[in-house]
């Protein structure tokens, strides 16, 4: 192994561990790194225009605020409305399941589920009723260590301030970090860091807009037909359709089920299925062309496995890293495999099995 090698593993080695080392402050700085990195687009159009760099940034930067201001406005009212519905329909949920699905179960299967089914029932309800008392407990902690909502309070702050920093020094950055990298190596690692962006843009832009207008969809259809929890079931199909028919599915079944308990009719069930139909097809003949195009994707099994390893290891900040640092170490096994492809070891191979058939 030369010696470049050698340093390159040993700086790796040191960059991974200070980031376990500060992972407990890194948060805020990566939300800001993906709010730039979605920012940047838009603020080059802009600028292209005619636009100075601080103003497409303070441009892009006013939108991203008053949308964010917005959504807050109007979802955490309607949020909370609908999460105090969900709770106080739960006890009559459970009563059915109890009287009517678990004897029904029980009449095909053979097998009593009626004792560990009321234990289950008494301990989601009592753990539903302390939610309010754990929250109450946090709160008050929280409020009684000044040093600990002080640190909260300049995470939250920190990341409008480091985005904006970001967004105007975007370019410049990355042409300082272009020009640092060794001149033999410049070309391929370019490349590469081309065709990451592609897997990013699909999903961090592509994908996010597309999880976004199906949850507006799925929220609105199912409210215009009277479905309770409408806005929560579309919000969960929105955010489950980073994995491909994973939100229809999960959607459609919670919608399915609130509509039999909420209506008990075919008509409701059916204006579930024609909401999801409608979402699947503005998404397979809309979304994906004009928000994605033929731009490269992470394979599902790949972003499930991103996600969980980033959650078990780095909590949140490993969740937000998960789909970057997947992305990259998929172009990285690419690149590996066509170098093999073309190296002497896989011709050699392929020889050599032609000349044991001869």
């Amino acid at each position: 192994m030369s010696r470049v090698h050698i340093w390159s593993l040993l700086v790796l080695a040191v960059t991974i561990w200070l980031l376990v080392l500060l992972e407990p402050i890194l948060m805020p700085f990566f939300i800001s790194i993906i709010l730039a990195y979605l920012g940047d687009p838009l603020t080059d159009r802009l600028e292209a225009k005619g636009l100075s760099r601080r103003w497409s940034v303070s441009v892009v930067f006013l939108v991203l605020s008053l949308a964010l201001t917005l959504a807050i406005i109007v979802l955490v009212p309607l949020l909370g409305r609908q999460f105090r519905q969900l709770i106080e329909a739960l006890p009559e949920v459970f009563a059915w399941v109890q009287t009517v699905a678990v004897p029904w179960v029980q009449s095909f299967t053979g097998v009593d589920f009626s004792t560990d089914f009321d234990q289950l029932r008494q301990t989601l309800m009592s753990n539903w009723k302390e939610t309010s008392t754990y929250a109450a407990v946090i709160l008050a902690q929280i409020s009684r260590s000044g040093l600990a909502l002080a640190l909260w309070i300049a995470n939250l702050a920190l990341i409008p301030v480091v985005t904006f920093y970001l967004l105007l020094d975007w370019d410049r950055l990355k042409r300082r970090i272009r020009d640092l990298l060794p001149r033999r190596y410049e070309p391929t690692i370019t490349h590469l860091a081309v065709q990451c962006d592609e897997v990013l843009s699909a999903f961090l832009r592509g994908q996010l807009l597309v999880m976004l207008s199906l949850g507006v969809v799925y929220a609105v259809g199912l409210s215009v037909i009277g479905i309770k929890f409408g806005i929560l079931i579309g919000l969960l199909a929105g955010l489950a359709s980073i994995v491909p028919y994973l939100g229809v599915i999960v959607g459609l079944v919670v919608a399915a089920l609130v509509a039999f308990f909420q209506y008990g009719d075919l008509l409701h069930l059916a204006g579930v299925g024609v909401v999801f139909a409608i979402g699947q097809m503005l998404e397979g003949m809309v979304l994906q062309p004009l928000l994605l195009g033929d731009k490269i994707g992470l394979h599902p099994v790949a972003v499930i496995f991103a996600v969980l390893a980033g959650g078990q290891l780095f909590g949140f900040t490993g969740i937000l890293l998960a789909l970057p640092v997947a992305a990259v170490v998929m172009v990285l096994l690419r690149y590996l495999h066509e170098r093999y492809k073309s190296s002497d070891l896989y011709e050699e191979t392929e020889s050599s099995n032609a000349d044991g058939e001869l």
